[in-house]
């Protein structure tokens, strides 16, 4: 993946007991160079996303969310998306929300740096950081 950047009121969504990233299932959205996130969105509802007609499942596994001396780390599993059925509209942005939260709380988004456009059985890997984590809070 490649530029990071958190959504500023994940951290007061955070205080707020509106995530447990341990247990909430978490979902990835898309959107496109003309909608790019801004570090000011705070919901899922806040975004123009793309159309997912012939995307595969955007859930994200956990695969740990522990502390350690103090810092929290949150690490998800790499996830294949797959065309199917016809063509996928264009994204450059790949947004991680809590799908859990009551009004799809924004985490943080990777601007990949390019339009990817997908055909029909076409795959794009979203390779989480398997080292450090998706986040850390500390």
């Amino acid at each position: 993946m490649a530029v990071f950047s958190k959504f500023d009121p994940f951290v007061a969504a955070l205080a707020a007991k509106a995530h447990d990233l341990g247990s909430d299932v978490l979902a990835v959205a898309l959107t496109n160079a003309a909608n790019p996130p801004v570090a000011a969105d705070a919901v899922l509802a806040d975004l123009t996303q793309i159309a997912y007609t012939n995307l595969s499942g955007r859930i994200v596994t956990v695969a740990s969310a522990v502390q350690v001396g103090g810092l929290f780390t949150l690490m998800v599993d790499p996830l294949i998306l797959t065309a199917g059925g016809g063509a996928v509209a264009a994204f450059r942005y790949v947004v991680l929300y809590n799908d859990t939260a009551a009004a799809d709380e924004l985490i943080c988004f990777w601007d990949i740096g390019f339009e990817v456009t997908m055909a029909d059985t076409d795959t794009f890997d979203l390779n989480f950081d398997q080292v450090n984590g998706v986040l850390t809070v500390g």
